[in-house]
């Protein structure tokens, strides 16, 4: 087997053998990612053969290899930033979900683009049941209770026959209705094309948003950012659901109309928010969002991008593209996902 090449990069150098620079490699992998170390030494232990690696942490560090990297593994807000000028790129592979700052009008679309799936439907359940819990047993004021050093009971309805909609049954949205069966909560889905969900009571799509929204307890967004998918959730949407509904972005930030969620939530057209993404990001500080009492903020990390995971679905798709083989999870740069 032909070991692989490993390169350095800045601050991030690898111990490799010191003849290793001048063997050749079919494949020349540019890692550009916040964790680009990390990364590096994980595919080299893979061992993968003729793969050439040069890891770097930004964009300034990359521009020199641009011009020899055949594919490029990381994030895409990073990606982004180079990839016109990767001459000779045949395949991007993202550490993340979302890859919407890769696509769009006027961007290069010459190169296969794979994104990631399988990965983060378990972190992103446990996030949207973790905080399905803390409302229905209301450990948030719980929590103020006992700092105010306050004994008072809190009655509570558990979980179980509650209903949960989930807007967007992608792996994701199949992995939060497959974990909210176990809690015994009845399920809602909405899709864009019509099909039979096993773990869902119902499925809508099309004009069927309206009755989608109008029933269930919590409304959950699993939605990637496409031209059809911004601004779904607008006014008329949170006039339709119940005044007693509970959104939770876990998606994509311009899926909601902010202005038109603000004054819902002011003014009592559904009871609450659970946001992790936003319309921008970091959220601003003069934002009404933060100071809603009905409102929980977190800094879009509902589902984190652990090396391990993702250089195990990169070294399946290497494997794949050394053989000319179909790519998992490729990307269709006119839809976005």
């Amino acid at each position: 087997m032909t070991r692989p090449v490993i390169r350095a990069s800045g601050k991030h150098r690898l111990n490799a053998a010191r003849n290793e620079n001048d063997m050749a490699a079919d494949n020349r992998l540019l890692i550009l990612s916040r964790s680009a170390a990390v990364y590096a030494d994980l595919i080299k232990d893979l061992r993968l053969p003729d793969l050439e690696i040069t890891a770097c942490k930004t964009a300034g560090e990359a521009s020199a290899h641009l011009d020899r990297c055949t594919i490029i593994l990381g994030e895409p807000s990073r990606i982004a930033r180079v990839v016109e000028g990767a001459r000779v790129l045949k395949w991007v592979q993202s550490t993340y979900a979302g890859v919407e700052e890769l696509l769009g009008p006027g961007a290069r679309s010459d190169y296969i683009l794979t994104g990631v799936k399988g990965v983060f439907g378990p972190f992103m359940s446990e996030y949207v049941i973790g905080y399905l819990l803390a409302l229905e047993r209301h450990f948030f004021t719980a929590y103020r209770n006992q700092h105010d050093r306050t004994w008072r009971r809190l009655p509570y309805q558990s979980l179980r026959g509650r209903l949960i909609g989930i807007c967007g049954l992608g792996s994701i949205g199949r992995h939060l209705a497959r974990t909210a069966e176990h809690f015994g909560l009845r399920i809602w889905g909405y899709k864009r094309t019509a099909e039979t969900v096993p773990e869902a009571e119902r499925v809508f799509t099309g004009p069927g948003f309206d009755e989608f929204l109008s029933q269930p307890d919590y409304i959950v967004n699993t939605l990637p950012s496409t031209p059809a998918t911004a601004r779904l959730f607008d006014e008329t949407a949170f006039r339709t659901m119940k005044t007693t509904a509970v959104l939770i972005n876990i998606g994509r930030g311009d899926a909601v109309v902010e202005e038109a969620l603000i004054r819902a939530l002011q003014q009592g057209l559904i009871g609450g928010a659970v946001l992790d993404v936003f319309e921008q990001e970091p959220l601003p500080e003069d934002s009404p969002l933060w100071t809603l009492p009905n409102v929980v903020i977190t800094p879009h990390n509902s589902g984190f991008s652990f090396p391990a995971d993702i250089v195990g679905l990169f070294a399946a798709n290497y494997r794949r593209f050394s053989k000319g083989e179909p790519l998992l999870y490729r990307v269709d740069f006119e839809r976005g996902y």
